[in-house]
């Protein structure tokens, strides 16, 4: 009888974990306050930490708990997955999601959806029709405008090189192919040279940065997709010793806001980070009540340079 009550409670056990691994229950509500699970692409950069600031204030507001995740690194799309799989683990009212590697999400996201947790998904969109929205600035117009101010600056003509963060995200993919596009379809006496992908870091992207001139001592002009790339590219020019190369970026982290005030850089493209963490926060909580949303959630961008790096307008969105 003993073994027989034993075993009783093993499966009463064991049916209960797969209840809660499986979602049901609270849904990871404690005392009825949802939980949200973020899991960003990475912490390194200071556009990460808006995003962290923008979520937690919302959070605050709407009285939602909020854990937010990254990988040491935006090439470690292992440990990413990792932190995706756990946060399932948690059974989350919902979670959100800035992937690195969307074929490598796809299968951790539909064990989400099996286990009828919604996914939102922000910066970089997911290549599947999972996520019930995306909350993420217009990366192909950004980088459009980023192309459309250095071929001004170049008047149009001269060779021009590309440091990419990635070739697996989608904000790598579409702030690549934004910058190309606008390139080949309206500055024509513009070279485009192939892209070199430096996963973001600041000195792989400086490597980069001194083969591509060093191979192309004529070069006129560089851009550089996010903030470790860009920082990166302004490096290695720097330590080229080579003048008058004109430097775009994509962020605005302290260190570029400072090279384009002194400029050094030419402008960049700064997003809303702190805004975008706020509209995870709140498509988050909407997705779990079953509520509509448009697929994408706009959450805009701005060029500055010197000229307007210190306008109200600009200072909003900075990240530093």
């Amino acid at each position: 009888m003993r073994t027989r009550h034993t075993l009783t409670a093993l499966i009463a056990a064991a049916a209960a974990l797969t209840m809660v691994l499986a979602g049901c229950g609270s849904g990871g509500a404690k005392n009825g306050q949802p939980y949200i699970a973020i899991v960003s692409k990475g912490f390194q950069h200071q556009f990460w930490q808006a995003v962290k600031r923008g979520a937690e204030q919302e959070a605050a507001k709407q009285n939602v708990r909020i854990s937010f995740d990254g990988p040491a690194t935006e090439a470690d799309v292992e440990a990413q997955v990792t932190m995706l799989t756990n946060a399932i683990g948690k059974s989350p009212t919902a979670i959100a999601l800035a992937a690195l590697d969307s074929r490598a999400a796809a299968p951790i996201l539909r064990q989400a959806q099996g286990n009828k947790i919604p996914v939102v998904a922000f910066d970089s969109g997911v290549d599947s029709d999972i996520p019930v929205t995306t909350a993420s600035t217009n990366n192909k117009a950004a980088a459009a405008e980023a192309a459309k101010h250095l071929a001004a600056s170049l008047g149009g003509t001269g060779k021009v090189g590309l440091v990419v963060h990635d070739q697996t995200s989608k904000s790598g993919t579409d702030r690549r192919d934004g910058f190309t596009e606008w390139m080949r379809a309206n500055a024509p006496g513009i070279q485009l040279l192939q892209p070199q992908y430096g996963g973001g870091d600041q000195a792989k992207s400086a490597d980069m940065t001194k083969a591509m001139i060093a191979a192309n001592p004529d070069i006129k002009g560089i851009y550089g997709s996010n903030e470790g790339s860009a920082i990166g590219v302004l490096k290695g020019v720097q330590e080229s010793g080579v003048q008058g190369i004109k430097i775009v970026g994509f962020d605005s982290g302290k260190a570029q806001v400072d090279a384009v005030a002194s400029g050094q850089m030419l402008g960049a493209i700064t997003q809303n980070p702190v805004g975008m963490g706020a509209e995870v926060v709140r498509a988050a909580i909407k997705a779990s009540k079953g509520e509509p949303q448009p697929k994408v959630i706009d959450t805009g961008f701005f060029w500055y340079d010197s000229t307007n790096v210190g306008s109200p307008q600009i200072k909003d969105v900075l990240y530093q």
